[in-house]
């Protein structure tokens, strides 16, 4: 289906805005390395917030919840909401110790944390493998998303697609900067939720779906829609609901749910105005990614159920296509029924989508390059200016590596499974890293790098042995058991950070906990004065409470609003209620958290 001259148009329109966004702050956002990384650390929460929601709709987001929905159902979504319990971990724990660092980067951490060679290493083989080996395999698996949708909506070739997407949002990106990508994934994410919205609207409204009803009562749908997996099929359960709740979420390195914090989130809380607004935005981001945006894109995938039963039919209709064709194709085939005008609001707000994730990493990546590894190895005595055009140039670079290799990806659900496989079993030591003082450089290595040989392993080389083939969840599984097994066996048999930089971080950051017990003993005996720290509560029992009401709240509203779209009003009527209670509760602890850290409560 070929986009009318309408739908050019306002696809048009929305890029032109782009750039002028990222002219009208190019002057400011070149000053230095923090305004282009950092737009200078002054920025309101819910500007925050809703950029980290616009970086995590993505074009391959709708893709990947269709072929969720397609091969496993509704229940299948608890692959991904199962992150919800990091995110909240990350309001309410470690938001406010990532602010007390006063770092540029969350890589920059490393030499805060650890001590000597192996801490420069870390933070330089980190800045590398993530802002550019990782950052890359990420940017790749969303111009894959943008490539199917160019492919089936707009009859241009792959190749195409990555010209026109890919030059506009580096053009911006290596601009505006930080500021830049801020300000434009504003705007992106209301027309993403439009685009949502009309594209659910229109699916449900096909006349082979015949609405709601249509949906929720045909034979193809109706086994989809159980929002928990069947409970007597315990392979299923395992793979969908327990691994992901049980030790997923904990134990796997994913951009934008990062145990410990960390990654583009850390970005825009090291960007807030102070720690109170760095602790909003991270919880408006978790309300607004998990409890506000499925359900649109779930109703599409159902729907493609009706109209799509099986891969054959979507080859059938899109002959074009046919040799990128998987389960993933559901939602842009489902698109094609939108008619004039909206089609081209609709692939506008996919393109906002593409922009604001690619731009985000493009920053992100660069900022790693440029802060930890270019001014930290190469040229420490570089100026303020240079950085900022080595971070453009960076931009740009990363930007054509991420094109090429997405025209050699095949699968959406593939990729997210293949960087939950390179991270898992590294999410531990993040969480630990702030709480148990014998973690050290070593152990990050070593689990950096068991993980990602158990990846290629599994990846390239499993299926060639005589060993048994493992699903998915057994082969993250094993790779957190190794790995995790690894990094604790090297933490003991390498020698601690050294003491000095211990107290520092114990002093700065005021983690808590028994974990930290030595690391004050020591202090004293040094006649270091350890007061502010033994005097202030350990704050994490009560951050946990937090962090499980809020949970409760947004799965509460997640799962409640299915069971209103379902008719089941009663299940609906109490889960709204239980999120309702909840949010009262959280209110009067909140209270007690910030008696027990005063500087949560802002520090301008």
């Amino acid at each position: 289906m070929l986009l009318s001259l309408l739908d050019w148009l306002i696809v048009a329109a929305y890029m032109v805005f782009s750039l002028i966004v990222g002219l009208w702050v190019m002057k400011k956002a070149g000053k230095n390395s923090t305004e282009f990384f950092a737009a200078g650390k002054n920025m309101p929460w819910w500007l925050l917030g809703i950029s980290m929601v616009a970086t995590t709709f993505s074009t391959d987001t709708p893709n990947l919840v269709t072929d969720i929905v397609r091969q496993n159902g509704v229940a299948g979504n608890w692959t991904w909401w199962a992150f919800l319990l990091t995110g909240m971990l990350t309001v309410f724990v470690y938001a406010n110790l990532w602010r007390r660092s006063g770092i540029l980067t969350d890589v920059e951490f490393y030499e805060l944390r650890y001590s000597g060679k192996s801490a420069a290493f870390l933070r330089g083989f980190r800045a590398v493998y993530l802002g550019l080996i990782f950052n890359v395999i990420i940017m790749a698996s969303v111009s894959l998303a943008a490539i199917k949708i160019g492919t089936v909506l707009m009859g241009i070739t792959p190749l195409q697609t990555m010209l026109i997407a890919g030059v506009v949002t580096v053009i911006y990106s290596a601009l505006g900067g930080l500021r830049g990508v801020l300000i434009t994934d504003f705007f992106q994410f209301f027309l993403s939720i439009i685009g949502g919205l009309v594209a659910a609207y229109v699916a449900v409204t096909h006349p082979d779906v015949g609405g709601l009803q249509g949906m929720l009562t045909h034979e193809n749908v109706k086994p989809m829609l159980n929002m928990f997996p069947d409970f007597s099929d315990h392979s299923q359960l395992l793979a969908i609901l327990i691994i992901p709740l049980a030790v997923q979420w904990w134990s796997v390195y994913y951009p934008g749910a990062e145990p410990g914090g960390g990654g583009y989130v850390a970005q825009r809380m090291f960007a807030a105005k102070n720690e109170d607004h760095s602790i909003g935005a991270v919880f408006l981001f978790n309300a607004l990614h998990y409890a506000l945006r499925p359900w649109p894109w779930i109703i599409v995938g159902l729907c493609s159920l009706i109209v799509f039963p099986d891969l054959a039919s979507i080859r059938q209709e899109f002959p074009q296509a046919a040799d990128i064709v998987d389960h993933d194709m559901g939602y842009p085939a489902m698109l094609t029924f939108v008619p004039v005008g909206w089609l081209g609001l609709v692939i506008a707000a996919l393109i906002a989508a593409y922009m604001s994730t690619i731009s985000t990493h493009l920053n992100w990546g660069s900022s790693y390059l440029v802060n930890d590894f270019y001014k930290r190895f190469i040229r420490p005595q570089s100026t303020e200016k240079e950085l900022v055009n080595v971070g453009r140039i960076s931009t740009v670079i990363l930007m054509f590596i991420a094109g090429a290799l997405a025209l050699v990806m095949q699968s959406a659900l593939d990729n997210f499974q293949i960087i939950l496989q390179i991270g898992a079993g590294t999410g531990l030591i993040f969480i630990l890293r702030w709480f148990w003082w014998r973690v050290n450089a070593w152990s990050e290595i070593a689990a950096m790098t068991i993980s990602f040989l158990i990846a290629l392993y599994f990846r390239f080389l499993h299926a060639s042995t005589d060993l048994p083939l493992l699903t998915g969840w057994q082969e993250l599984l094993v790779g957190v058991t190794l790995t995790t097994i690894g990094w604790v066996l090297v933490t003991y048999l390498t020698r601690p950070t050294d003491d000095e930089t211990l107290v520092n971080f114990c002093k700065l950051i005021r983690p808590g906990g028994p974990g930290w017990k030595k690391v004050q003993s020591l202090a004293h005996i040094r006649g270091i004065s350890m007061e502010q720290i033994e005097d202030e509560a350990w704050r994490v029992p009560q951050g946990i409470y937090c962090m499980i009401l809020g949970c409760i709240i947004i799965y509460g509203i997640l799962l409640g609003t299915g069971y209103w779209i379902y008719g089941n009003y009663a299940p609906a009527a109490l889960l709204t209620l239980a999120s309702g209670i909840s949010a009262w509760a959280l209110m009067k602890a909140w209270k007690k958290l910030v008696a027990i850290s005063p500087d949560m409560a802002g520090d301008e």
